[in-house]
């Protein structure tokens, strides 16, 4: 390997740690570090190097064994991160870290220091991202990516100095190929520090998790201003509060906002349909173009063949889950419905009058379309009801509401790290969130009236056709208490 740069690069007038862990696995709340390697520089000089095995306090599985070479017969002897916290910490301490996807070391650093009561936290610049934004024209960013299109030099790749030494070579070939204004510019976007709203104080937001789940506003008065939601509520909370207040609204958040709660979920789908409900039933001032309509527009239809006016434009906000198969159509707006169902007349040839769109005329009379020879005539006899009918059934199954797939309620468990939420469903109504298997039961023998929320219904449909990976499925089936006491051992934990 090229030998590190000894002389000053005009870099960041900073003191930077280029970091790599090794760990043994991808959950910072779960796995551990098995190895740490960092090099340390100085207003663009290179100081030193260190690194150091770390005894997980667990197996490491084979793949990654096979992956970094470290072994546990390697770690065995090493000391631990308790062992190692108070010098790591002091070497950190004050310094910008730099990382290849920052998100997943400065994760563990956090979860590690954490579980002994030590709060570390730091400025991070991460390579991954830095890359991206220098280098758009190129799709891939990951380490291996960048050692091949820069010509950089790895003596031990995937063992932590070695990567961490690659980063340090990375930043000294950008500053010599790119401008150093530009690299800074980018660098410090990256870094900048929230401008505080005059109401919020530091400690405040430090104490709001990087993990998933919605936050929410309020002003002095206590009313709600706004409700979010994140994968990183850490990182998404403070972006309202960047120095440049891109949008007006963060702008006009960060002179009102006096207060800070969240909830913390499990997951993204946890998080989405907590901002979805928080919406509805608080009305936050600022999230007008994000608020949901509860009622849209639908046409009902029991699929009765002999009937002479078989469709009727229902307002279905509050609608009850059993009549969901006999609706066609989600629409935010009346004419937009009668506007959906006029195309589909004129497209298949059925009559304006029977559906309504055009004034009834006298017994046998034809319609003004069936003049314009545009309906087949079921107004006048020239074709039947019901098969007038059954084309129209055909002509609206587009806009039927998907069918529950199910045979009664499911419940779609998701983890981070710990933490485990199961969200319940049935006939594309939610139930509520359970986080034992007690409240499963409670909340699947004594739900109420379920009501269908066309929001809830879009996120669950996308939820199931991609089946996000930590997401697992749990069928109920038809529901009885004695089916359910009988069952509840077996549902997954």
């Amino acid at each position: 390997m090229a030998p590190l740069t000894r002389t000053a690069v005009p870099m960041l007038p900073q003191s930077l740690i280029f970091l790599d862990l090794e760990t043994t696995g991808i959950t910072a709340t779960h796995d551990r570090i098995t190895e740490i390697g960092l090099v340390e520089v100085a207003n663009g000089e290179f100081v030193g190097s260190w690194s150091q095995l770390v005894n997980p306090e667990k197996s490491i599985p084979p793949f990654i064994q096979s992956l970094t070479g470290i072994s546990n017969d390697m770690v065995q002897d090493a000391p631990t991160f308790e062992q190692l916290a108070p010098e790591l910490f002091e070497r950190l301490e004050g310094k910008v870290l730099i990382a290849h996807n920052a998100r997943f070391d400065y994760g563990f650093l956090k979860n590690e220091f954490g579980r002994l009561g030590m709060s570390y936290r730091s400025r991070v610049l991460c390579t991954a991202k830095l890359s991206r934004k220098l280098f758009p024209g190129h799709r891939r960013h990951n380490l291996d990516s960048l050692i091949e299109r820069h010509g950089l030099t790895c003596g031990a790749r995937h063992r932590a100095l070695g990567d961490a030494e690659v980063l340090w070579q990375f930043l000294q070939k950008l500053y010599a190929e790119v401008d150093t204004a530009r690299i800074n510019a980018a660098a410090q976007a990256q870094m900048a520090a929230p401008s505080l709203p005059a109401g919020l104080s530091a400690e405040v937001l430090d104490a709001i998790p990087e993990a998933p789940g919605v936050y929410l506003f309020y002003d002095e008065r206590g009313a709600p201003l706004y409700v979010g939601k994140s994968v990183d509520l850490h990182a998404r909370v403070r972006s309202h509060f960047s120095g440049d207040h891109r949008l007006a609204k963060d702008m006009r958040i960060s002179q009102q906002v006096t207060r800070v709660e969240w909830i913390e979920t499990a997951g993204e789908l946890g998080a989405l349909l907590n901002e979805s409900r928080l919406i509805k039933d608080l009305l936050p001032v600022h999230n007008r173009r994000e608020r949901r309509i509860t009622n849209f527009y639908s046409w009902e239809w029991d699929g009765a063949l002999d009937s002479r006016a078989p469709l009727k434009l229902v307002t279905a906000g509050d609608a009850e889950a059993l009549r969901l198969e006999h609706l066609y159509g989600t629409f935010r707006a009346k004419h937009a419905a009668l506007a959906a169902l006029t195309g589909i007349a004129e497209e298949h040839g059925l009559c304006p009058a029977l559906l309504g769109l055009e004034p009834a005329r006298k017994a046998g009379a034809p319609c003004f379309s069936h003049q314009l020879k545009r309906c087949r005539g079921a107004c006048c006899g020239k074709e039947s009801t019901a098969t007038h009918n059954l084309r129209l059934m055909q002509a609206l199954q587009s806009l039927r509401l998907a069918q529950w797939p199910y045979k009664g309620a499911i419940g779609l468990r998701e983890r981070s790290g710990e933490k485990s939420e199961v969200h319940l469903f049935e006939r594309w109504c939610f139930l509520g969130t359970a986080r034992t298997e007690a409240e499963i039961y409670d909340k699947l023998e004594l739900r109420g009236r379920s009501l269908f929320d066309l929001d809830i219904y879009k996120i669950l449909k996308r939820e199931l056709a991609k089946r996000t990976r930590g997401v697992a499925l749990i069928e109920f089936g038809p529901m009885s208490s004695l089916w359910y006491r009988g069952a509840e051992a077996a549902v997954p934990g």
